[in-house]
């Protein structure tokens, strides 16, 4: 670090499918909802974050509002880039004077192909990033979970996120096996917005269906420390006339089934990759859980019941990825793993 030091920022940026979040100097400065809000007629942007999360679904025709990400990858690369710009921004409102040189290292699905890494870091370096380095999820996951990843064990993480679940086995400083797939938080979502309409009758949009995902989401049917029933309000589908329904945490244990099953089938599949010496050492210490959909209730019971190995969720799942990826950041010259 030389006299110029101060010159450079140094941010970690956890670009989630569902919220972004930016972690400066150990701590997190920026946790927003991955959303943007533009003018259609200028293409301004009229708003980002929460405050844009706020109009998703409200709006009129000169406004639109868009999530740059879908299943973990830049779907819209001029709103990404403008989303990633204006978090920055929001660090920086203080320093009116310059604007520091930025080093930026970013979190990406494991599964991610050239193209789709090429986006992001395109988008990073738009954004005004100088130095823009990647780490995949899982194991941004595992360093904030709290993990020696080269040690030479294995460990395992399964992470689900917004638009995507990653799963890996790591060991050395590696990932020796791994899946991404496409099944994830959004999926709840709409699997629960679909079941309102066929079962219910009603409709409801993308955030009401967060909303009961929250409130009353499982995993489980039958729950120790089950969830008071959670009232939504909307349209009947055929009159329009008004609805109140009491939807109870059993029927969405019994609507988020289907995609929960495919996440198993996903971890069985990792499993089964999974060298002999290593599936031991997995086996032993059990499964770590990260992730926005960690904190769907009975989920890790679900999956130990399932594979019979245990399932822990690590203790702030939202912001592990975010926090490992603050980690990498600080020991850039020492981790390999990090793709330049």
């Amino acid at each position: 670090m030389g006299v110029f030091s101060f010159l450079t920022q140094e941010i970690a940026i956890d670009l989630g499918t569902a919220n972004t979040i930016i972690i400066h100097n150990d701590k997190i400065v920026v946790d927003e909802p991955s959303i943007v809000a533009i003018d259609r007629l200028t293409g301004k942007l009229i708003a980002i974050g929460e405050k844009a999360r706020q109009m998703h679904g409200k709006t009129h025709e000169n406004i639109k509002t868009v999530r740059p990400l879908r299943d973990g990858v830049i779907a819209d690369f001029n709103a990404a880039e403008q989303m990633i710009r204006g978090m920055i921004k929001m660090i920086n409102h203080r320093k009116k004077l310059f604007s520091p040189s930025l080093k930026i290292v970013i979190c990406i699905p494991s599964g991610s192909t050239e193209v789709e890494l090429r986006a992001v870091r395109d988008s990073a370096e738009h954004a005004g990033g100088r130095e823009v380095l990647m780490i995949y999820e899982p194991m941004a996951a595992m360093l904030g979970i709290g993990i020696d990843v080269e040690a030479p064990e294995g460990n395992m993480v399964v992470d689900i996120g917004g638009g995507t679940t990653e799963m890996a086995v790591i060991s050395l400083g590696g990932i020796v096996c791994n899946k991404s797939i496409r099944i994830a938080g959004d999926d709840f979502t709409a699997d629960i917005q679909e079941y309102m309409r066929h079962q219910h009758n009603i409709k409801i949009g993308e955030r009401t269906a967060e909303d009961i995902k929250i409130n009353v989401g499982a995993a489980l049917p039958d729950l120790e420390d089950p969830p008071p029933d959670y009232i939504v309000r909307g349209p009947h589908q055929m009159t329009a006339l008004p609805l109140e329904i009491p939807v109870s945490y059993q029927e969405i244990a019994h609507c988020l089934d289907k995609s929960i099953t495919k996440i198993e089938t996903a971890i069985l599949n990792v499993l089964e990759e999974t060298p002999p010496e290593l599936y031991a050492d997995v086996y032993r210490k059990g499964v770590y859980l990260a992730g926005g959909g960690a904190l769907l209730r009975g989920i890790d019971k679900r999956f130990s019941d399932k594979t019979n190995i245990r399932f822990q969720v690590a203790d702030d799942p939202l912001h592990a990825v975010a926090r490992g990826t603050g980690i990498a950041l600080k020991n850039v010259d020492k981790f390999s793993f990090l793709i330049r």
